[in-house]
């Protein structure tokens, strides 16, 4: 793995944060891969990632033989979210905002950081931006943030805007988390484990499909039945950090492009209308936080937006490479056509 560099810059949390409009030294876990005279591309981390996982399908040479982003042919920068753990977390700052006193941040606070890093770097323009669940939220917001910055984004299971079905599923495991006995309102000395594994139980089942059950999917990656499945990948695991996981889930719980233009009043048409960038809006077929019907729509306001939907019983694991092989290689067939490439 390279070398994880941390971009460091004091920064005014956006008004929708809270405490709002406060300073917070944050720090930015980055990678970067190739050459910075080449073609610049951004792709940030998603709920529960890292920038290990973070749709290495585009650009490792150790996933593809010939990724279609090859850092030979451009300028890689791969970013952690704050609060996920490497960048700036409840877990890694110092008191007294640690744990639970950990700002709650929003989009806006992640990407500004982010604009700021490609800057530092010599970045004047995004050739693309490309992101999975959580980091297709945050390519939404940069481009409406930057509309000048960015020519082209890939939204993979993601959203303009969190809905408040989308919302209203995130409270399940919140509240799975935080009435745990060994959660402690955030104040636990050790790992809240009986928390973690509530929280992933509560959360597996949504991240899947009904499809994904009634075909027994879980045969597909070696498990004999659900339960044991579930044991393997949804229990939480070293490192898991319970304020990290509420840390992202506000930010996510929070999303809205509507909130940096007052004047359209909440109307979402209005602000898809002001990006400029071209965009392509992947959902996956089955995917029961981001459903397509919702990008559908998005799709329709959007000056240069187009919609490809991912035909999968992967649910929304799909749109970030870990459906079946075939879900992967229809996303990097229709980015690379996307994107002309």
């Amino acid at each position: 793995m390279p070398e994880t560099k941390y971009f460091e810059r004091e920064i005014t949390l956006s008004p929708q944060s809270e405490p709002a409009g406060s300073k917070f030294p944050a720090k930015l876990a980055y990678w970067t891969f190739g050459d910075v005279s080449n073609p610049a591309v951004l792709l940030p981390s998603c709920y529960g990632g890292s920038l290990e996982t973070t749709t290495p399908f585009l650009y490792s040479d150790a996933h593809a033989s010939d990724p279609i982003l090859s850092p030979s042919k451009y300028f890689v920068i791969v970013t952690g979210l704050l609060g996920g753990g490497e960048s700036s977390s409840p877990v890694n700052t110092a008191a007294p905002l640690d744990g639970p006193n950990f700002p709650h941040m929003t989009y806006e606070d992640n990407i500004r950081l982010q604009y700021a890093l490609c800057e530092s770097l010599g970045v004047k323009k995004l050739f693309t931006y490309i992101g999975f669940s959580m980091g297709g939220q945050q390519a939404y917001h940069m481009a409406t943030l930057y509309p000048d910055f960015v020519e082209n984004m890939v939204c993979l299971a993601g959203s303009a805007r969190t809905s408040w079905h989308n919302w209203s599923f995130l409270e399940g495991p919140k509240h799975a988390l935080i009435t745990a006995v060994d959660f402690e309102d955030g104040h636990y000395k050790q790992p809240a484990k009986q928390g973690v594994k509530a929280f992933f139980r509560v959360y597996s089942t949504w991240a899947l499909s009904q499809e994904w059950f009634r075909e027994k999917c879980w045969e597909e990656v070696g498990s004999k039945s659900a339960p044991e499945y579930l044991e393997a990948n949804w229990s939480g695991g070293p490192g898991v950090d319970a304020n990290g996981l509420l840390a992202l889930l506000w930010t996510w719980q929070n999303g809205n492009i509507c909130l940096y233009y007052t004047e359209d009043e909440n109307d979402l048409a209005k602000t898809l209308g002001r990006i400029k960038a071209r965009c392509l809006v992947m959902p996956a077929r089955t995917d029961m936080y981001f459903p397509p019907e919702d990008n559908e729509e998005e799709v329709k306001h959007l000056k240069h937006g187009e919609f490809r939907c991912i035909e999968t019983p992967w649910g929304h694991l799909a749109g970030g490479g870990s459906g079946r092989k075939a879900d992967t290689e229809y996303i990097i067939k229709e980015i690379k056509s996307f994107l002309q490439i």
